[in-house]
């Protein structure tokens, strides 16, 4: 059974940094492409950042510099690291696993001016 359990969530300042964890269960990371998405109050979730089972990221132009995604292959575990936090990036943020059409709970971050 696949799980996915995201965490690393909060209430940050302005400029501030958090970095989210996506631990999996039921399911390999390193062999599947994950994204993290978000989803914003009243808006449509989006892709924030995604990694290939090879390894390739790519992410959206507006975090593109801040936000940097990764993965522990032992840890069976994929993180997103959100530098220069800005009060835009307040969201749920996801993370997905496309060939399992699995998403996780999400979990809350929201940044203050």
């Amino acid at each position: 059974q696949v799980q996915l359990v995201e965490s690393g969530g909060g209430l940050v300042q302005a400029g501030g940094s958090l970095r989210l964890s996506c631990a999996a269960s039921g399911i390999i990371l390193s062999i599947n492409d994950i994204g993290w998405h978000r989803q914003a109050p009243g808006k449509q979730r989006e892709l924030v950042a995604h990694i290939t089972s090879g390894g390739s990221t790519k992410y959206v132009e507006s975090v593109k510099g801040r936000f940097t995604i990764s993965r522990d292959i032992a840890k069976n575990t994929v993180y997103l690291q959100m530098n220069s936090l800005k009060p835009e990036d307040t969201a749920v943020y996801y993370c997905y696993a496309s060939k399992y059409d699995y998403w996780g709970q999400g979990t809350q971050v929201t940044v203050s001016s």
